[in-house]
């Protein structure tokens, strides 16, 4: 078992929310989790934050789990997954909420489980001419990018700086390009230089290049998407 993997036990936490199954250890929650935000007190909320409805006895308030303002139940009716909180069961939010995290779903759902099921490329360190044979994985608590072949990396994805896609198929006329490989640069803990790989796809078998592929494309929109989750 390696370091980071050692860490994943998880507990089953309930909060107003609603019930969340989290990471033991702080230092183990993934590069893309959301804290669950401060409620709105109802006190400061007499109205529906969206609609301006006034509360009483028969329109009741409800906080979105996600923004943590007050609506009505017109305004706060959906129930959407919300994995970013590590919540159990799809949870009440607003329709803005809502929208933001039904464009995560397959963030989650696809490209995050391709990372994790892992692919075979070639690996070169630095300025080598050697490469390595290793297999690549993000670790289930999607905190490191994983390596595995007659050495061993674990990459913090907080730590990679860039991630360039290598391609083929291009013509001047425009079609559709492929996805061959991918240079990564990262720093090492207590450096503040950066580290290059690069990491080519393996041509043994036309099975290992459709999937090289699509994890390399997964890690593109993963880095991309990881910036967004930082920015919301």
């Amino acid at each position: 078992m390696s370091g980071c993997e050692a860490r994943d036990a998880k507990k089953l936490v309930r909060s107003p929310s609603g019930l969340r199954m989290v990471p033991e250890h702080r230092s183990a929650r993934s590069p893309f989790g959301l804290d669950e935000p401060p409620w709105v007190p109802d006190k400061e909320c007499p109205r529906c934050m969206q609609c301006d409805t006034k509360f009483d006895f028969i329109t009741r308030k409800h906080h979105c789990r996600r923004c943590g303002k007050c609506f009505c139940d017109k305004c706060c009716s959906k129930k959407v997954p919300l994995p970013r909180m590590c919540f159990v069961d799809p949870v009440r939010q607003c329709a803005e909420c809502a929208l933001i995290s039904q464009k995560e779903t397959e963030f989650y759902d696809k490209q995050l489980k391709v990372l994790m099921n892992g692919a075979t490329f070639f690996v070169t360190l630095g300025t080598s001419d050697k490469s390595e044979l290793m297999v690549c994985r993000l670790s289930n608590n999607q905190r490191y990018l994983v390596l595995d072949g007659d050495s061993h990396y674990e990459i913090e994805i907080i730590q990679i700086s860039t991630v360039q896609i290598l391609t083929e198929g291009f013509t001047p006329g425009g079609g559709n390009t492929r996805a061959i490989g991918m240079i990564l640069q990262y720093k090492v803990p207590g450096s503040e230089e950066l580290t290059q790989m690069k990491f080519t796809a393996s041509e043994d078998f036309s099975c290992n290049k459709k999937l090289s592929a699509s994890w390399l494309a997964a890690m593109h929109k993963v880095r991309k998407g990881g910036k967004t989750c930082r920015k919301l």
